[in-house]
């Protein structure tokens, strides 16, 4: 009876601190939105000679301020997510540059991905539009070849993958498979998008 009190006694601990970092994690990133919408009226965004000294303004947590930028950028896809890459590699070389868009990118996908498998259709149809949300979800859901069009697409360049995170969390793709297509294939194009960039700054 004693061990049977002792784990509900857990399980409601457990469940307290899951509602508290959730709560946390919310205010934080509801926060950290509200810094970003204020950059962006502010003028912040609007070339690289702005952004980067918007960055620069960190001082020391300038690299994990990218990062965070460039996780939110996959979340709310109206903000510009090239622009990092380039103040990335000309505040901090090809190498910090890539490190800082690789990691923030790719936890933005994993999140977008995340909540569109929370939250389902509702906020994934919200994304797209109308016709083209029925489109893909009719030819994902036949389609044999979602994965390796899902690959190529966080390969190759201009491809809309902030959408098709949000949009293969609604697939029965699972988390970990999407994870390992995120991780093998978004760094090539940032790290050439880098490299492009450190070699035109000279």
């Amino acid at each position: 009876m004693e061990i049977v009190c002792r784990e509900q006694t857990i399980d409601k601990q457990t469940e307290k601190y899951k509602k508290l970092a959730t709560v946390g994690l919310a205010a934080a990133c509801t926060a950290f939105a509200a810094v970003l919408l204020k950059a962006w009226s502010d003028g912040s965004f609007d070339s690289v000679d702005t952004f980067q000294k918007y960055v620069a303004g960190f001082g020391l947590i300038a690299p994990l301020f990218l990062m965070g930028f460039q996780a939110a950028q996959v979340i709310l896809p109206v903000l510009p997510g090239l622009l990092g890459c380039v103040v990335g590699t000309l505040m901090f070389g090809w190498a910090g540059g890539f490190w800082c868009n690789y990691i923030g990118i790719s936890a933005g996908s994993i999140i977008a991905f995340l909540l569109a498998r929370k939250y389902g259709q509702g906020l994934v149809s919200r994304m797209f539009p109308g016709e083209k949300y029925d489109k893909w979800a009719v030819w994902a859901a036949k389609s044999k070849f979602y994965t390796v069009l899902l690959f190529l697409g966080m390969v190759l360049p201009l491809f809309p993958d902030d959408y098709f995170c949000y949009f293969t969390g609604i697939t029965k793709m699972s988390t970990r498979k999407f994870v390992a297509i995120i991780l093998l294939g978004k760094p090539w194009c940032i790290l050439a998008y880098c490299i492009m960039t450190s070699l035109a700054a000279g």
